[in-house]
């Protein structure tokens, strides 16, 4: 007879493994509570754990929320609406979002929409110029950056070319 195929983990061996995890990279709650029942941890087993990381600062979901702005604007290059949307997405309090987004710097992040507006623009190669408008649209609106910004850069853009 075989043993189960799944491993079964003491709580303090799931505190261990789940402060690693946590020490890694910055974690939502969510996250650490989906990892906790992936490794088959009964409710009282998770609350006692998240309880721990909370406990010993493994797990803040303040500091996740300002981490995964920064991460997000400077490496994705995202915009405000989808950085607010991915925290809701992850049950971030309204909150910690706010405080989140005023790791954006706002000289910084009209910069960043501005460069990524030029470039891709450059990278459109469509003939028809509201096809081309449209594209950038589409893909600035995707990355998460408010329409009137957007409007306003297609304007710029389309009377530069």
């Amino acid at each position: 007879m075989q043993g189960s195929p799944h491993k079964t983990y003491t709580v303090e061996e799931a505190k261990r493994k789940l402060e690693q995890f946590c020490a890694y990279q910055e974690r939502c709650h969510e996250e650490v509570i989906k990892k906790l029942r992936s490794m088959n941890m009964i409710p009282q087993a998770v609350d006692a754990v998240v309880g721990h990381l909370l406990e010993h600062n493994f797990l803040n979901e303040e500091r996740f929320a300002r981490s995964f702005a920064r991460g997000k604007f400077r490496i994705k290059h995202w915009g405000r609406i989808r950085i607010v949307r991915e925290l809701k997405a992850r049950n971030i309090s309204r909150y910690n979002i706010d405080i989140a987004l005023k790791e954006i710097d706002d000289a910084e992040y009209f910069e960043t929409f501005d460069t990524l507006a030029a470039k891709q623009w450059e990278t459109i190669r469509e003939k028809n110029i509201l096809k081309k408008k449209k594209k950038l649209f589409d893909f600035l609106m995707r990355k998460g950056y408010e329409s009137n910004l957007i409007y306003e850069a297609i304007q710029n853009l389309a009377n530069d070319d």
